[in-house]
């Protein structure tokens, strides 16, 4: 294969990883939305091919709504609910679980395609093989997510939430570091030592916005944004003295929403102060155009999403805002991860 024609098929493969992160991106906001609505289970079953049809006809609504009404969330939260209401919360997750659908589709034909004409390279191959599982396992968790909530108690597991929120990140920065690779191969130039430094410093914020994403993910499992609607204290309080009123322990950190919401809070704190000094940082080091263009798009992205997460929280997470702050979240990330890479292919 000749020189511009492999440059050619890296920037196809790309543009292709590139469509997916931006629906992952879509499915994450749309999944916010079913969850801020509550609608998340309306479908009590899950069929992966089958179910990608929806109600054709009033017999078939009136079966779906049937099947609904015999859930434990019905009886205790929706007692009466119409059917037209139904069909609202409905037409969310079922949203929702198409383009999970569309996703798996997008991603497995281009794959298939690029695979049979020789486009991909063995390790590449693997590596999005290995995205393409990830998919699979994030439907299937999704469904193990909405599952727990149908009991007794009808809502999902906190725990299951984290995890699918996050698997879902995962499958984003997989799709969107292996894109950024492909348009920005590595350099030769030898790194220096506060090249060195900030690779190093880049992980660390990576780190921390990873953590925060499974605090998110348990502040929304248990609705702990509904609480403690004030900034920058909580209740009047620095530190809340409810924070560690379960016992043992360890459970504040995962259902206590005291506990939950300050440590979100305390990591957007770290984030607003570390990840200004960091961009400061980089003006002192001999660096790429493109990673000066990257730390101030984190820049933009860190104000958006803290400005989001503060009106979210002021006013009761209204469903608009509470979703754009999830979809917020993923855009910091995917600046974060850009930024990191920019600083590794730099030497």
């Amino acid at each position: 294969m000749s020189a511009p024609r492999d440059l050619a098929d890296r920037r196809r493969v790309a543009r292709w990883l590139f469509v997916c992160a931006a629906l992952v991106w879509l499915t994450l906001v749309v999944g916010g939305v079913t969850r801020l609505t509550q609608s998340g289970l309306s479908i009590v079953e899950w069929q992966p091919v089958l179910g990608a049809v929806p109600p054709l006809d009033a017999a078939q609504w009136q079966e779906r709504f049937a099947q609904y009404r015999q859930t434990p969330e019905y009886r205790l939260v929706n007692a009466g609910m119409s059917l037209d209401a139904f069909k609202r919360i409905y037409a969310w997750e079922y949203a929702h679980r198409l383009l999970g659908r569309v996703v798996g589709v997008v991603f497995l034909l281009p794959f298939c395609w690029f695979l049979w004409r020789r486009r991909l390279d063995g390790g590449l191959a693997a590596r999005l093989l290995g995205i393409f599982v990830l998919g699979g396992l994030q439907g299937a968790l999704g469904w193990y997510m909405v599952k727990s909530g149908l009991v007794a108690d009808p809502r999902v597991s906190q725990y299951r939430l984290a995890a699918h929120l996050a698997l879902a990140f995962l499958i984003f920065g997989a799709s969107l570091w292996i894109a950024l690779g492909l348009t920005a191969p590595r350099r030769r130039a030898a790194a220096n030592a506060a090249l060195m430094r900030l690779r190093r410093g880049g992980a660390a914020l990576m780190l921390l916005a990873l953590v925060m994403v499974g605090s998110g993910g348990f502040v929304a499992g248990i609705h702990a944004g509904k609480a403690y609607n004030s900034f920058p204290l909580m209740a009047g309080h620095v530190v809340p003295p409810e924070i560690l009123m379960l016992e043992p322990w360890y459970l504040n950190f995962f259902g206590n929403s005291a506990t939950v919401q300050f440590d979100h809070r305390l990591g957007a704190w770290l984030l607003a102060g570390l990840v200004p000094w960091f961009v400061w940082r980089l003006q002192g080091v001999a660096v790429s155009a493109r990673v000066r263009q990257a730390a101030r798009l984190l820049l933009a992205a860190l104000a958006l999403q803290i400005a989001l997460g503060i009106a979210t929280l002021l006013l009761a997470v209204p469903v608009a805002l509470g979703a754009a702050h999830q979809g917020g979240a993923m855009v910091f990330f995917g600046a974060l991860l850009w930024l990191n890479h920019e600083l590794r292919v730099a030497g």
